[in-house]
């Protein structure tokens, strides 16, 4: 068994694609168009994606406060959040800290709809 995708609705497709895509530096794996119009662009890693959901006629209210954060690893947290600063200039929620309890170095930042990305490096 495992974690396949977590589906998530935006308000405007291509400034997540920007945040996540260009600015994060993840890879769009597919995206497609249900009938009722929906676009959905599947943006990941190796082993796990987001499902975002985007309805050119409105769709859902975003509610980005129910759900607490999703966490990406990355390669280097300080170097990530750099580089989303100059490309998104996303809100930081908390700078980069390493946890060394854990052996992790994290980051907390905010995406175009509010939600909440842990910035996840594991130290050797």
């Amino acid at each position: 068994m495992d974690v396949i995708h977590t589906a998530l609705w935006v308000s405007d497709l291509e400034r997540t694609r920007e945040f996540y895509v260009d600015a994060l530096g993840l890879e769009e794996n597919w995206s497609f168009a249900t009938d009722d119009g929906v676009e959905n662009a599947y943006i990941g890693g190796e082993n796990a994606e987001f499902q975002f959901k985007y309805d050119p006629e409105g769709g859902p209210e975003i509610d980005s406060g129910t759900m607490a954060h999703v966490a990406v690893g990355v390669d280097s947290v300080d170097e990530t959040v750099e580089r989303l600063v100059e490309r998104a200039d996303p809100p930081i929620h908390e700078e980069p800290t390493t946890m060394d309890d854990i052996g992790v170095r994290v980051a907390f930042v905010e995406d175009p709809d509010g939600y909440v990305v842990e910035l996840v490096e594991e130290l050797e």
